[in-house]
């Protein structure tokens, strides 16, 4: 059976600034968050860093003409804030100018340009007076958003602010798992206010510069379920992996509001932290929040069965190997506890649960975006596979290859059901630098030797070309 997909679907595949593009101190560039954590022993496997990664600074027309082989429509990306505004400070016209020239190679190819302000590499000079945590962060990213409008503003459409906010803020600051390496409560909340601040700012902004902009956020989700429906400590662990991973995000742009079940389960644990939130949210804060959006990315990756008590079997770690100690992301973390469900495993040990991305869009689209007139865009979905180079020198992924048919058919499912999402990037095109992973996993349909820089495509993405050429599955 052929399932054809909407007109006026786009298929594209995403990569962020950090993970491809390399040359990280030429042409006036400074170091960002990650260039510093990635030095921190212990942090990223491997010690590796993105100093080089997939050099695409330099290899930009090949890399646009393979995207536009494999037939894509649409290609995300992020600009990055230390090449362009280095340290912060002035405008870096070398930075700019590489942006330029991608995008008119992007346009040159029939692609459109999707960009991302906001991939996670803040200049290190900002972290060092405060980061996400300063308030001031956000008028210097709302400067930094302006720098790219001025540039780009006649030739991109389609401007997202930041990529998942979650893991900028909680992964980041509270976690200890993503740059900058904190183990804090009360940055993490700190850094999810200034961000989302930062986000409303910045399309205050922009639409007041063009009214006919593009304009959206993207988030990841989680889809989470009690592993007991009928066990009360079930059902709160799964509120609580919810509020903290989704509504957290979800109800303020939405709704101009914290949800108050996490702001209360999170004061029961550290009560100085939730004040100092509270005293960072000023009036006015929650209305620029909410600004209406065109469009929220989904990025969804697998969801979570999660218990109330330790599970008698639980699930493999899904955390890189590091040895640098870290916490829960979760702020209120205590009684929530994975439990495995028996499905199929990426090479990170992440569940494969197509159906929950089915659930996810429904319920993202049923309860936030119908409401406010948003469209939805599945903006990251990816699997890493431990790949092997054939005899042939190709990589036959056929593990990777049901994962994208799976998800795009999950895509349909909801799209067939009434939810209006219009298209489907693939997380991601190339192999690339995977944050704390490092280069030991591989996401992309198309290979990167890191010794040669040699190109290669997948099966997997012969197969998303072929699904693309005939807009079916």
């Amino acid at each position: 059976m052929t399932r054809p997909f909407p007109k006026d679907f786009l298929f594209g595949a995403a990569t962020a600034a950090y993970q491809i593009e390399g040359a990280a101190f030429e042409d006036g560039r400074t170091a960002s968050i990650w260039d510093e954590f990635s030095r921190v022993p212990g942090a990223v496997i491997g010690g590796d860093n993105g100093d080089v990664a997939c050099d695409h600074y330099h290899r930009y027309p090949q890399d646009v003409a393979l995207m536009k082989e494999l037939g894509l429509q649409t290609y995300r990306f992020s600009t990055s804030w230390s090449r362009v505004r280095p340290d912060g400070g002035a405008v870096n016209e070398k930075g700019v100018d590489f942006y330029k020239r991608l995008v008119d190679e992007l346009l040159g190819a029939g692609i459109l340009p999707w960009l991302t302000l906001y991939h996670w590499d803040m200049p290190q000079a900002l972290q060092e007076v405060g980061g996400w945590t300063s308030r001031d962060t956000v008028d210097r990213f709302v400067e930094y958003a302006g720098t790219m409008h001025d540039a780009l503003g006649d030739r991109v459409n389609v401007w997202t602010t930041l990529n998942e906010p979650w893991c900028a803020s909680f992964l980041s600051y509270t976690g200890g798992e993503h740059a900058p390496g904190h183990t804090s409560i009360a940055e993490g909340l700190l850094a999810s206010h200034h961000l989302l601040l930062a986000h409303g700012a910045t399309v205050r902004e922009l639409r007041s510069r063009d009214a006919s902009l593009n304009l959206g956020i993207t988030l990841n989700h989680t889809v989470a379920d009690p592993a007991d429906p009928r066990n009360p400590a079930d059902v709160d662990a799964a509120r609580r992996v919810d509020g903290q991973f989704n509504r957290w995000f979800l109800d303020p742009i939405y709704r101009a509001e914290y949800p108050a079940d996490i702001v209360e389960d999170v004061r029961a644990v550290d009560a100085e932290a939730v004040r100092r939130f509270e005293e960072a949210v000023h009036d006015g804060d929650l209305a620029t929040i909410a600004q209406p959006i065109d469009t929220q990315g989904v990025n969804y990756y697998h969801g979570d069965l999660v218990a109330g008590q330790v599970p008698e079997t639980a699930p493999p770690s899904g955390g890189p190997a590091t040895t640098r100690p870290g916490r829960s992301p979760y702020p209120s973390d205590a009684g929530i506890h994975s439990v495995e469900r028996g499905l199929p495993r990426t090479a990170q040990n992440w569940e494969v649960q197509p159906e929950g991305l089915t659930r996810l869009l429904h319920r993202v689209w049923d309860e936030y975006a119908q409401p406010a007139g948003t469209v939805l865009y599945m903006t990251e979905n990816g699997a890493a596979y431990d790949d092997v180079v054939a005899s042939d020198g190709q990589v036959h992924d056929a593990d990777r290859a049901e994962f994208l048919r799976l998800h795009l058919g999950a895509v349909l499912d909801a799209a067939e059901a009434g939810v209006d999402v219009r298209g489907y990037f693939y997380w991601s095109l190339f192999d690339n630098y995977e944050w704390a992973w490092g280069y030991d996993k591989r996401f992309g349909i198309v290979r990167v030797d890191y010794d040669t820089q040699q190109r290669t495509v997948k099966d997997s993405g012969r197969e998303y070309a072929r699904i693309i050429a005939a807009r079916a599955l």
